[in-house]
């Protein structure tokens, strides 16, 4: 199993948006290498901190898992929607998603930059300093030290 962290605006779509519509397609990511990670690497089962940012506070704001492996991403095709690429076919889709179901919300953001003072989170990818990626892997020992500092029970979780 890999685990990821996963950033989107809460103003676009939150921790508590998922709740609500879980499962849901995690739609609109136009980076090849995130792309690459969705198609190639993430797979059913897959846990996910569900991170906010450009918002105050940026950080984790919870945790969901991977329901469907990526599959081309409908919004390209459409050419309403603001994820639309012209250059994108059916038959050679460009961008795919996955489907993401709810695990629960942490009581409260976990602040990116209190995850950036602490050593044991050093080198994890996700808090590079102008890290662009909106999804990127992290290490099991990393997803275990935020989900303790959330108060999350991981056993828990797996077992659910």
């Amino acid at each position: 199993m890999t685990h990821w962290a996963m950033k989107c605006e809460p103003e676009c779509y939150s921790i508590h948006d998922l709740q609500r519509e879980s499962p849901a397609i995690w739609e609109g990511c136009r980076n090849y290498q995130v792309r690459n990670w969705m198609r190639d690497v993430m797979a059913v089962g897959d846990l996910a901190l569900f991170c906010n940012s450009n918002s105050k506070p940026s950080g984790p704001a919870g945790v969901m898992r991977v329901v469907r492996a990526a599959y081309p991403d409908p919004t390209q095709f459409d050419p309403k929607s603001m994820y639309y690429d012209p250059k994108s076919s059916r038959e050679m889709p460009r961008w795919y998603a996955p489907e993401v179901e709810f695990v629960c919300a942490f009581d409260e953001v976990l602040p990116i930059g209190d995850l950036k003072k602490m050593p044991e989170l050093e080198g994890m990818f996700y808090l590079k300093k102008g890290l662009m990626f909106s999804v990127v892997p992290i290490e099991q020992r990393e997803f275990e030290i935020v989900l303790g500092l959330a108060g999350v029970d991981l056993g828990r979780m797996s077992a659910e």
